[in-house]
């Protein structure tokens, strides 16, 4: 039987000492969410193997060490209001609300219905469903109704970065996306200031594509 709190604190360990993780905010997300509980349950022993795993429907989890990137790099703070396109299982909406509870909220759009039904049922029975809202629609249009965010990250690849999630940042927020081709893809960090969008690149990095009308069409 594998210690599955033994090799989360021992993975959190490794991910600091390779500098993925810059904060303490988010070194306590990452030892507080039991990935394991993301996962279908013949895969829970390996949920701590630093790599993207299946979760059904041609889509996976990210590896940890990508979420801890993206978390650090949104610098996070309690009472922000964050969106996430691309729910997956909801582990990485576990983490993020870590770092903004107990004020903040998680907004997430996924387009998969049992996908979205699947991270519900981990969100709820970990503790989280009160600081994450799961939504079903098309997430490369954003969510308007509950704009603008303070935060707006995207787990899935973009072939630019879409108009309507700028459109949905409050100002200072920042976005952060994988933009590029199917197969590669540079992970992008975008800053609203005074209605100018600043962009920076953060490294390459693979995600799956996001499907939608300003995203990746589905073939």
């Amino acid at each position: 039987m594998v210690d599955l709190d033994y090799e989360r604190n021992r993975l959190v360990d490794s991910l600091k000492q390779r500098g993925y993780i810059n904060s303490k905010a988010v070194e306590d997300a990452m030892r507080r969410v039991p990935r394991e509980e993301f996962l279908p349950p013949e895969l829970r022993e390996e949920a701590y193997v630093d790599s993207p795993l299946p979760i059904g429907e041609g889509q996976t989890i990210s590896a940890p060490h990508m979420v801890a990137m993206m978390i650090d790099n949104l610098d996070l703070k309690p009472g922000l209001k964050v969106l996430e396109v691309g729910t997956g299982s909801g582990y990485h909406a576990a983490v993020c609300a870590e770092a903004i509870a107990p004020d903040g909220h998680v907004f997430t759009v996924e387009r998969i219905s049992s996908l979205a039904a699947f991270a519900e049922e981990n969100l709820k029975r970990t503790g989280y469903s009160e600081l994450v809202t799961v939504v079903i629609a098309d997430g490369s249009k954003g969510l308007p109704e509950h704009a603008p965010y303070d935060r707006i990250f995207v787990a899935a690849a973009s072939p630019d970065v879409p108009k309507p999630l700028t459109d949905q940042l409050a100002e200072s927020g920042k976005l952060l996306i994988p933009v590029g081709g199917r197969w590669y893809q540079d992970l992008v960090r975008v800053t609203l200031r005074r209605k100018r969008l600043d962009k920076e690149n953060l490294g390459g990095c693979v995600f799956v594509p996001l499907i939608g009308e300003y995203g990746f069409r589905s073939d």
